[in-house]
Formats: structure tokens, sequence, C-alpha cells
């Protein structure tokens, strides 16, 4: 991923310079991940919306928890439109005040328990974390988590950074589901330190460095990383075997929010009714490779069959948010300590 820092500076450029033309912009600060492939949703959403309103869409792409960091630090002069991330980092955005309530077109077919209940946060692509695996190099997907500790894979393997990045988060959260608490589940990553190569604050770069063989493990979720093997085609996606010999999984849709006081308000109005509305829904598979968060949208290509059988023996559990988020920044301290980051 380019530097986040060089993106804000580009960005902040290209917005002075179409406000100076009197074009109408919308700002999008993003989670890394619907950007990825060609042709990607974001590029042909963006594109269709642009032609069919005007507005022009200028995006900003970092980590989950980078992203919503850079809304909090601007609470005072919002630069950002609209915020699409990953919980728990949605809601901390929420709770900490920087989100403005509405409710989009299409609502209604937005399932309760993938929206917020005070109108600030809405899923728009389903979603599931992963992990992926150089193919070329190991014959057959590590088995396990367990698995992961074996000494072949040492400075082999890399997951983002719990706190950072939404898919590093989800990550710690996995381990702690897949022995059991928080004790054992720390306890792993304490000794997965040892194969681990270090921090990255960006989920979607590890797939590359898997493609090419710099890394045989990573972790990732299921939309962006299928969406990769368009250009990556060393990497395949895999579920590791908990303690109980179960693969699991969890929700972690991208969640899209317009941020309070937002300097273009009606355009981002405009830009999440598009994004949540049919056409883009419809093409959520197949362009985006994930899961449309409309219950009335139902694809039928050949990317949503893929999908399927992708998370097909893969059993599918529901984190408490609001508990997650309570306790988020003890665990992420946990993590630290344990790992030594």
């Amino acid at each position: 991923m380019k530097s986040l820092i060089r993106l804000f500076v580009l960005a902040a450029l290209a917005l002075s310079a179409s406000t100076a033309l009197g074009a109408q912009v919308v700002t999008v600060y993003s989670a890394d991940g619907l950007h990825d492939g060609k042709p990607n949703w974001y590029a042909e959403v963006f594109k269709r919306f642009t032609e069919k309103t005007g507005i022009q869409v200028q995006y900003i792409e970092g980590g989950s928890g980078v992203v919503v960091n850079r809304v909090m630090a601007e609470r005072y002069n919002p630069q950002a439109d609209v915020l699409v991330t990953l919980p728990p980092f949605m809601q901390k955005a929420a709770a900490e005040g920087v989100l403005q309530s509405f409710e989009p077109a299409g609502a209604q077919h937005i399932p309760a328990d993938l929206k917020s209940s005070k109108g600030l946060w809405y899923a728009m692509v389903n979603n599931y974390p992963c992990m992926i695996y150089n193919k070329q190099v190991l014959k057959n997907a590590p088995t396990s988590y367990d698995n992961l500790l074996d000494p072949r894979f040492r400075q082999r393997l890399q997951y983002s950074t719990p706190g950072q990045a939404g898919d590093g988060t989800a990550f710690m959260f996995q381990a702690i589901k897949a022995f059991g608490g928080k004790d054992a589940g720390f306890g792993y990553l304490q000794k997965l330190q040892a194969n681990n190569v270090g921090p990255s604050s960006s989920t979607g770069r590890l797939a590359a460095l898997v493609n090419k063989g710099e890394l045989w493990v990573a972790n990732g979720d299921v939309q962006m990383n299928f969406a990769q093997t368009r250009s990556y085609p060393n990497i395949a996606i895999f579920f590791p075997t908990s303690a109980d010999g179960k693969r699991y999984t969890f929700a972690l849709p991208y969640e899209i929010a317009m941020v309070k006081n937002a300097p273009h308000a009606e355009a981002a109005r405009k830009l999440i009714d598009f994004m949540l509305g049919r056409w883009a829904q419809d093409r959520v598979a197949s362009l985006a490779r994930g899961f449309p968060a409309r219950t009335d949208v139902h694809p039928h290509d050949a990317a949503y069959k893929q999908l399927q059988q992708i998370m097909h023996g893969v059993t599918v559990w529901t984190p408490d948010w609001n508990a997650v988020l309570g306790g988020l920044s003890g665990d992420i301290s946990r993590w630290q300590q344990v790992t030594g980051s």
C-alpha cells in the first residue's frame, strides 16, 4: 500500500484543485480491500456515481484503525465526508461522537445486527476473516493454528497489527476463539511471535509478499484476498482448525458512515445512498468479490458461487462488538505485552 501520508498529501492537492475549479467533491477515508484488483468495485462505483451526479470522489486508503484515528484527529476540522472501516473501529468512531446519524435509501434491507440502532453506520459489503498461503511454495494449506508454530514458518509468516488493522485485530480475536479464552489465546500469540516477521498497519500489502514467496502465510479476509487472486495467482485462502478441530470465522463487514460536520454532507448522503443502492450492491460479488449487505440482493454470478465454496464447512460465530470495544484497549495492550511489540 502506498504511504498513507503521501496519499493524504496527494488527496489534499487534488481536493484543492477540484475546489478551485468549482467541482463538487466528496472525500472518502476507507480501510483497504475494496480497491484491489482490476476491475475493482470502488473504481467502478465511483466512476458510475460521478457520471450520474457530476460529483468527484477523492479516495484515501489506510488501515482500519488508521483511518478512524485520522477522523478523530480531525474532529474539529473534518476533512473526510464518508468513512468506511471494519468493526470494532467503526463502533469506536461512533462512541467517540465523530459520526452523523442518518438513514440512507435501502436501509430497511440491511439486517438489524448489521447496522447501528442509532443510524450511525451500516454494513456495506459483508466479509469474513481468513488466512492465505503461497500454494506454489506449500503443497497444502497449514491445517491448524498449532501448525503455524512450526519452525519452518520462522520469518515466513506475518499478520497485520491489532489496533491498527481491522484484519489484524480480527486475527487476535480468532486466536482467542480458537483456543477457548484470552489466557490461552494470548499464550498462543506469544508463541507465534517467534515466526512473525513483524508489525504491519495494512493487511492488503501482505498478499503481494505471499504471492512473491517472501511470506508463506499471512492473515487476510475473504473479500480482499479473493479479489487479489486476480493479480496474485499464487495465493490461496484457508481457514485453520481450532483446538476443537473446527474451522471458524465471523462476520467482519465493511461498514459505511457519514462523518459528523462533513464538509460536503449532501454529497456524502448521495454517495452512501448510491453505494447501498441496487446497482452497486448487485456488483459486490462480481467486482468486489464480497457479499452484498442487502438481503434483497441475490447474486447469481460465478464469483458468488466461488465465495460460497470458500465458506463451505466454516462455522460463522458472532462477536459481541460492544463487549469487544469495551475491552479492546486492554486486549491490545496485552497483545503488545506478550509479543513485545
